[in-house]
């Protein structure tokens, strides 16, 4: 290990002012939008303060560089003192300070990645750290580089149990290179955060989860960049730092007292309290953060395609679980970027495929899938992978704040939720994901892939590579039939006509399974004397409406969809959606309707309206009436 140099005293002074000057940018921020949380960044001030000018690596004239080290505010409502670091650091203009949380303003009342310095969106608390284990673990084991990632929590977030799930995945897989600074300031929004300022307890849980702790003076500076020091020299072990801070530090008749969350200082107050701030500042010495170390690996993980053609045969049948797990252990072929994550599902969702062929880009993250999904979107930040994460859908609705916050983050993660709906069989209701679609159509810039066959399913996979935004791909359990021949090709928002003729009286959409059981149906229809044209959306969203208006039209405006899913939200409603205003249409829509149980899937899909018979039944009963 290094001696440790203590800085001198004009730059220990020189961190004070800095922290100083942050608490009066906040302060002046926050009263310009008349609005936002300053207490709270008062209480980190001096960790900012140590943080950016002493401890990080960084290019301020370039903040999303590969090579800086990775910063992640966790408590989000602290804004305003993460945007005057940044004033200081000379990329922002203090002046737009004054503009914080105006429509037209970037710097909004909690971190978003429009700005090039936040790599992932916080205020939904509780979700920063688990980010930042996926920085560091893509730092250390992916780009086996020098940059460090630093995390500054609430006292308040704490009580979340994603920090915890957090800390168990950091110190299990050894990230060292990360540090997570616990900002106890001892207030919550609404009264004292359960601890209060017990550091002692906090040192000892942190220490229990497997980190390096250190319990700190939070308005030390001296005390801060020594243990930031030795978080940088620990080996083996993240580092926690317990800093004991105030809430308002440096306000009088405000600091550590109640009722000032989230309010800006009293307009007639606020020239006092800034004059008393300002005459702790000693200098306007200017400090300057200390340059990279430029060692990150150049990658590339655009436009990446499957090195050859699905090899499935028509007739042949596998489970869209396992055509998944294949499909993606051959990306990983194309690309050395694209990873994989699991939640101890592996085995079931078929991502075990990837792990057996790539074992150095899967990452277990084990029964926690709601750090999975904020590991993953750390992964994916600067462009550093393309991040698979996969386990039954129905433990996703677990992590959909974490889901809806990536869409927030502006994140390019691929989620896959296997054990959709009813066919499961006998596990039972509580593995059924019976809401996924309805939760993923409602996140914004999410692309909704319903493969129905192994074809379809690595081309899902593909595409999902290579999209925007959040995507996710809902597999199935049970095995079903190759439907589309290998030179078939898919695109996002194309839906497939699987079976038409020029008779056709009705269009049955179905998807997965229920797409299988809409083909069965059309077999025994036409044994009858009755054409059905069947369609395949392939994606839920964006949903191909031009494709079903189409067909709907050409059999008299009849249109069935069937779905192993919910009424509520899913691929009937998005149907409904897409007609809305055209004239003509009658819809009828078989869904699961209430809760269902274990049983035999050919049982349960008869036994809730949405088998090849209920179909026929459908259709027929459009004629009768």
């Amino acid at each position: 290990m290094d001696t440790y140099q203590k800085p001198e005293d004009k730059d220990l002074q020189a961190l004070k002012d800095v922290a100083n000057r942050l608490r009066i940018n906040s302060i002046k921020a926050t009263c310009a939008s008349n609005s936002g949380h300053p207490t709270s960044c008062c209480s980190a001030a001096e960790i900012m303060s140590v943080l950016f000018f002493n401890a990080m690596r960084y290019d301020a004239a370039d903040p999303g560089n590969a090579n800086n080290d990775r910063f992640v505010l966790s408590k989000g409502h602290a804004a305003p003192i993460l945007y005057a670091a940044w004033v200081e650091a000379g990329f922002v203009k203090e002046s737009d300070l004054l503009n914080l949380r105006k429509i037209d303003c970037d710097l909004e009342g909690h971190p978003t990645p429009k700005l090039p310095f936040v790599d992932v969106a916080t205020g939904s608390l509780g979700q920063g750290l688990g980010a930042s284990c996926g920085m560091a673990y893509t730092g250390k084991y992916f780009d086996k580089a020098s940059y460090r990632v630093y995390c500054l929590l609430g006292d308040g977030e704490s009580s979340e149990g994603a920090v915890w799930e957090a800390m168990a995945f950091a110190s299990h897989y050894h990230l060292d290179n990360l540090v997570a600074i616990f900002d106890v300031n001892r207030l919550g929004q609404s009264e004292a955060a359960p601890l209060q300022h017990q550091t002692d307890i906090y040192k000892k849980r942190c220490e229990a989860f497997g980190w390096n702790t250190y319990v700190v003076d939070g308005h030390d500076v001296a005390e801060l960049c020594y243990a930031l020091w030795q978080a940088a020299n620990a080996k083996d072990k993240p580092t926690a730092i317990i800093a004991k801070t105030y809430k308002g530090k440096g306000i009088s008749g405000v600091e550590n007292q109640d009722n000032w969350h989230g309010k800006p200082m009293p307009k007639d107050k606020v020239e006092s309290i800034i004059n008393e701030i300002q005459n702790q500042i000693k200098s306007n010495k200017n400090v300057t953060p200390l340059p990279p170390i430029r060692d990150v690996p150049e990658v590339s993980i655009a436009n990446i395609t499957m090195p050859t053609p699905p090899s499935y045969k028509v007739g042949d049948k596998i489970a869209t679980r396992k055509a998944y797990g294949l499909a993606l252990a051959k990306l990983g072929n194309a690309n050395s970027r694209v990873i994989a994550l699991d939640g101890d599902t592996k085995n079931s969702t078929f991502s075990e495929i990837f792990r057996n062929e790539h074992p150095d880009r899967f990452i277990e993250c084990f029964i926690a899938e709601q750090n999975m999904v904020s590991v993953a979107m750390g992964c994916a930040t600067r462009n550093r992978t393309v991040a698979f994460a996969s386990t039954f859908a129905a433990f996703l609705s677990r992590a959909y704040d974490h889901i809806r916050m990536g869409a927030i983050s502006q994140s390019n993660v691929n989620l896959c939720g296997s054990h959709c709906g009813v066919s499961i069989g006998e596990d039972g209701p509580s593995q059924m994901a019976l809401e996924d679609i309805a939760m993923f159509r409602a996140i914004p810039s999410c692309t909704v892939f319903y493969p129905s066959d192994g074809v379809s399913t690595e081309y899902a996979v593909s595409l999902a590579a290579n999209t925007p935004g959040i995507c996710f791909i809902r597999t199935s359990r049970p095995d079903t039939a190759i439907i589309y021949s290998p030179e078939e090709k898919f695109e996002i928002g194309q839906a497939k006509v699987v079976r038409q003729s020029d008779s056709d009286r009705v269009t049955v959409i179905g998807a997965g399974v229920t797409l299988h059981e809409a083909l069965a149906a059309a077999d025994e229809l036409a044994k009858q004397g009755i054409n059905i044209r069947v369609i395949d959306p392939f994606t839920i969203k964006p949903l191909d409406a031009a494709t079903i208006i189409c067909s709907g039209r050409a059999t008299g405006g009849h249109i069935i969809t069937v779905e192993d899913h919910y009424k509520e939200g899913g691929i009937g409603e998005a149907v409904a959606a897409a007609l809305a205003g055209e004239p003509g249409f009658i819809l009828q829509s078989l869904a699961v309707r209430g809760v269902p149980r274990s049983g035999k899937p050919t049982e349960l899909l008869e036994t809730f309206g949405i088998s090849a018979k209920c179909i026929v039944e459908a259709v027929k009963s459009t004629f009768a009436n």
